[in-house]
């Protein structure tokens, strides 16, 4: 299984470059990033799916640094390791400046960025941008397929219900294609997730992933995408034990997602000691090497 570190809510973007650096010489395979473009303050009418009150399990002024500039700078200090979005807001933006930041990250990563979008919760972030939250979807559904056609280097052109053009040219493209992996648990996220090239999972337990995965098994069959690669990346709230780990990859799910030092609504970071101080780099490494022995690496 490929395992894979997640930066969301870590405010020390400082650490980012020197963190990845450590992923990749402890034979992790990825690290991911969040997005929001902008936060909006105060109190929020929207509703935070994953936890039981709606909440947001973050400080609204956790930092947001744009994805792809800081995929692109961890890649650049790499040689090995993979990144994806973990989410990226697409339709928050135009398809050009969306597909041009992306094509950017693979040209000067060798093709290691994965894109991965969700619509998103945030319906005051929407209103502060003057875009329609009730159409997100529809927007970031169109938003992949102009990406889509803009990535192939060629003159296109496209009619749409939010974009309309003719005679676009994008270039540098993508050394290689850029997965789309589509992250949520609605039946939205799930369609988006098995029409394109893989899902970003969600806080589950494992008899609830096990059951989601075999639904993208039938909905790829439906969509005459059985025989075509799609990628499933978990997050497990319970232990990967070994026997698990060789059911989800016999499954076809062989990403793994995990926060080593961040404490979060679904359990305590078990790779933390008592009085550990996660701000500091030196700890997120201990936190990191931990997971690799025990996980990764599979030693006492």
């Amino acid at each position: 299984m490929k395992h894979w570190i997640s930066l969301v809510n870590v405010p020390e973007v400082d650490q980012y470059i020197e963190i990845a650096k450590h992923a990749e010489e402890l034979g992790f395979y990825g690290l991911t990033i969040a997005d929001h473009l902008i936060m909006p303050t105060g109190e929020l009418e929207s509703k935070y799916p994953y936890t039981p009150d709606g909440k947001m399990w973050w400080p609204e002024d956790v930092p947001w640094p744009d994805p792809w500039v800081t995929l692109t700078a961890m890649g650049v200090a790499t040689k090995k390791l993979h990144f994806a979005t973990n989410i990226y807001l697409a339709a928050l933006r135009d398809p050009f400046t969306a597909a041009r930041a992306v094509s950017a990250a693979s040209v000067f990563t060798g093709g290691r960025v994965h894109c991965g979008v969700s619509a998103g919760w945030i319906k005051e972030e929407y209103d502060l941008l003057g875009i329609d939250f009730k159409k997100r979807g529809k927007r970031l559904d169109e938003t992949i397929a102009v990406m889509r056609k803009l990535w192939t280097g060629e003159i296109i052109d496209h009619k749409g219900e939010f974009f309309e053009f003719s005679g676009a040219l994008m270039r540098p493209t993508p050394p290689s294609p850029v997965s789309i992996w589509s992250g949520g648990a609605s039946k939205a996220a799930f369609r988006r997730a098995a029409e394109n090239d893989g899902w970003l999972g969600v806080p589950m337990m494992a008899d609830q992933l096990i059951e989601t995965i075999e639904m993208f098994k039938k909905m790829r069959e439906a969509n005459g995408k059985a025989d075509e690669p799609f990628d499933v990346c978990c997050s497990l709230i319970q232990p990967l034990t070994v026997e698990l780990e060789a059911q989800l990859d016999e499954m076809g799910a062989h990403h793994n997602l995990g926060l080593p030092w961040v404490v979060t609504p679904w359990g305590r970071a078990p790779w933390l000691k008592d009085g550990e101080d996660t701000s500091t780099l030196d700890v997120k490494k201990l936190a990191m090497e931990r997971f690799a022995n025990k996980v990764i690496h599979r030693t006492t």
